[in-house]
């Protein structure tokens, strides 16, 4: 696989994710049509609660910060945030839905076993229900391991079910730039993969287009791919009531 993937590239990114990012009304009517189309039960209460994106700062703009990202948490973890794995995993299967044949995935991401898969330890749970991902699309680290970067969190932290949401459904554009060699592709540093099972978790998540293809695979968090970059978000809670949070809770 990887051979193929570096004859694709013959020359460097160019293109920065700054202005790129869709805005908060085109994000909103992207899961609304996704939870329609997949009957995931989020309530008009819960779309209404939404409001708009809150203002990147210069230093937002200083630090790398692109936009921001509506994401949802779906499910418990059985201490009262979201399932990341399976937030990330309902996304995948609209992935599959919507495109097809056209995609791909490695045989070692196991959504649902988690002696396969699951949120890093030292990542900080998902908020249930919508919540914003202000982000950095990773154009900005692509010379990192993700346990480098790992290390670098402190105010952020890196991609899970956010990095899955983002491509698949809130910025699906980034796809064409990732195949069109606009961007790199992403290493999403918050989930952990034990690709033999048994929670030997050595590998983190990496996504890849090639040829309109949709790849989820994955890579030791201990190699630098010279084509991905790292993704990173801070978590922006939203101010809401108490809600149903759809069929997944």
């Amino acid at each position: 696989m990887w051979s193929k993937i570096r004859e694709y590239f013959t020359c460097p990114f160019f293109s920065s994710s700054s202005n790129l990012i869709l805005s908060f009304s085109r994000q909103i009517r992207a899961w609304k049509r996704a939870n329609r189309k997949m009957g995931w039960g989020i309530s008009e209460d819960e779309f209404n609660i939404l409001d708009t994106f809150p203002e990147l700062t210069q230093n937002d703009i200083i630090q790398g910060y692109s936009g921001f990202s509506i994401c949802y948490g779906f499910g418990d973890d059985g201490k009262g945030n979201a399932d990341a794995v399976l937030s990330g995993k309902v996304v995948w299967d609209y992935a599959l839905k919507i495109k097809s044949k056209r995609t791909w995935q490695c045989e070692y991401i196991r959504f649902g076993d988690p002696a396969y898969i699951r949120l890093r330890p030292d990542a900080p749970p998902r908020p249930k229900g919508f919540y914003f991902a202000k982000i950095k699309t990773g154009d900005r680290y692509i010379n990192l391991t993700v346990a480098q970067a790992r290390r670098l969190f402190s105010h952020d932290t890196g991609c899970a079910s956010e990095g899955l949401q983002f491509l698949i459904i809130t910025n699906p554009h980034f796809q064409k730039l990732m195949d069109e060699r606009r961007h790199p592709f992403m290493a999403f540093a918050d989930y952990d993969i034990a690709p033999y099972g048994y929670h030997d978790f050595f590998d983190s998540m990496q996504v890849f287009v090639s040829h309109g293809i949709l790849g989820l695979g994955i890579g030791n968090v201990d190699t630098n791919y010279p084509f991905f970059g790292i993704p990173s978000i801070k978590i922006v809670p939203i101010d809401r009531n108490v809600l149903d949070m759809g069929d997944f809770n």
